[in-house]
């Protein structure tokens, strides 16, 4: 049987990521220079470290998705703007308080911020990228898209904890890691296209087909993620493939693999869990372990599986050329390989 990894890395036909940038430059480009604006402060080190994470390569998929979710429906107020960028401010918040979490030192295939100005300026400008996201949300005047952020930012610290809480925990189940993926991913990317509908004046069920296609998503997004963190490349990955083994993750591979190995696979994977000085040769023997299992061809599986619920909720939606293009969106992020 040929991986499911093997066949992400050969799938690189047209990518509709690009065909997203193209469709939404016009507003995007009003999203980036707000982006840039609201990140500018009279502290010399706020913008340096801000711009340093924001201007890294990041593809800004969640808020091309609230502007595309505006396009959507074409009847904007214009607040999409806004909620676009406090969107990113809110993503790259979590970045730095992750990666100072998770001792992390590379963040998009560069040194972490917090590498170069230590954990609390990086959790701290993160604070600051969460406040200014609030300004620009409250800017808008529009309490309901207010009160849809508002919640996911709670949800998100949330599951951020939860995940902190079930760290090396060899009890974590499945229902637990379906649940951090849903608060510390999936929540962002169902409220950024929520509220793209809701700037745009859809009704009460596009508004909900924009939240669960957002909410299906996130969740294939980050199963994908979490298979590649052991069959991907560091170059590719912007990370060091194993690093979620070594930071004591519970994603759904090791979690499949370790209620089904065997003692000797057991031991494989819990003496490099949470190790953080664990080596090459004890990842690869861990691989080998999943692989046995096929936990890592699951995980795509269950991602795919999210990927076509995503695809399904647009079904609401009258057809257009956007609606096709989010529905290849979901395609690219399940095929996707970095």
């Amino acid at each position: 049987m040929v991986s499911v990894l093997t066949q992400i890395k050969e799938t690189q036909a047209a990518n509709p990521i690009d065909r997203l940038l193209a469709a939404t430059a016009t507003d995007m480009a009003k999203v980036n220079a707000l982006i840039l604006s609201r990140a500018d402060s009279h502290v010399e080190m706020v913008p340096d470290l801000a711009r340093y994470l924001i201007e890294s390569g990041g593809k800004r998929l969640r808020p091309m998705l609230t502007v595309a979710a505006a396009m959507l429906f074409g009847k904007g107020s214009g607040t999409a703007i806004n909620f676009a960028a406090a969107v990113e401010f809110m993503h790259n918040a979590t970045l730095l308080h992750d990666d100072v979490v998770d001792d992390s030192d590379m963040r998009r295939g560069k040194p972490a911020a917090r590498m170069v100005w230590g954990n609390k300026a990086s959790i701290l400008v993160g604070d600051f990228l969460l406040g200014q996201a609030f300004m620009m949300m409250v800017e808008t005047g529009d309490i309901a898209s207010l009160g849809v952020l508002s919640s996911a930012s709670a949800v998100m610290a949330e599951g951020e904890v939860f995940q902190l809480a079930k760290t090396g925990d060899l009890t974590t189940t499945p229902e637990d890691y379906a649940e951090v993926i849903r608060a510390k991913t999936a929540v962002l990317f169902q409220a950024a296209c929520e509220v793209g509908a809701m700037s745009s004046g859809a009704d009460e069920t596009g508004r909900q087909a924009l939240a669960t296609y957002g909410l299906e998503l996130g969740k294939a997004f980050q199963l994908v993620d979490d298979a590649l963190d052991y069959g991907g490349q560091s170059g590719t990955l912007g990370k060091n493939v194993g690093d979620d083994l070594r930071e004591g993750k519970m994603t759904l591979p090791v979690i499949l693999a370790l209620a089904e190995g065997n003692v000797a696979e057991r031991e494989i994977i819990t003496s490099a869990l949470g190790q953080a000085d664990a080596t090459d040769a004890q990842v690869s023997a861990v691989v080998a372990v999943m692989e046995r299992h096929n936990t890592l061809v699951r995980t795509m599986e269950l991602a795919q599986a999210h990927a076509r619920a995503a695809q399904q909720a647009l079904a609401v939606v009258p057809e257009s050329e956007m609606r096709a293009l989010l529905v290849d969106v979901v395609e690219h992020s399940v095929m996707r390989a970095y």
